[in-house]
């Protein structure tokens, strides 16, 4: 079985569109960062963090990789997306928790994660998919996950598509919540 955070990307894939728009909500290392660039050359990529550590090592990384002229860092809340992305999002990435090489009592909340989601999904077009990595591992992380699979098992199953992908026999194991916006 492939990983948690390669089957995320995958479920992305099909999503994706030339020129397309995408954003990566919890920056992190870059990575995502990455893999949303390289996916969308011709596109726009907008990605998210709170942590100027988090810019510099995605900065380095898109550098690296030859990648990044299309892509937007931002130094700012998740919850604050709608201040900068204006068009509809094809894709979407929230891979929640906390940077592992870095303060770990500076992690993704619930309330800022909920809201950040909504604004997520009121931007999402019409095939475009909205991905979630949990990370329940952690106190916050699964209070963050269980507050997130009440608000997208209430989501219109007129308008969305919501799937939970976990492994069950393993406790406390990331997860993915994939939401796929219908109509």
């Amino acid at each position: 079985m492939q990983s948690i955070l390669q089957t995320a990307k995958e479920l992305l894939l099909p999503a994706l569109r030339p020129g397309g728009t995408a954003a990566d909500f919890t920056m992190g290392n870059g990575h995502d960062t990455l893999f949303l660039s390289q996916a969308l050359p011709e596109g726009k990529v907008w990605a998210f963090d709170i942590q100027p550590a988090a810019l510099k090592a995605t900065k380095s990384l898109l550098k690296q990789n030859g990648a990044g002229d299309h892509v937007q860092l931002i130094l700012d809340s998740h919850s604050n997306l709608d201040r900068y992305i204006k068009e509809p999002l094809d894709a979407g990435m929230f891979n929640l928790g906390y940077l592992p090489w870095a303060d770990k009592t500076v992690t993704t909340r619930r309330e800022t994660t909920l809201e950040a989601v909504d604004k997520a999904l009121s931007l999402l077009r019409v095939g475009g998919v909205l991905v979630i990595v949990v990370y329940p591992g952690h106190e916050e992380g699964r209070l963050e996950g269980e507050a997130l699979q009440q608000k997208l098992s209430g989501l219109d199953p007129k308008r969305f598509d919501v799937l939970l992908h976990r492994l069950i026999h393993v406790p406390d194991c990331p997860y993915i919540l994939a939401v796929e916006r219908r109509k």
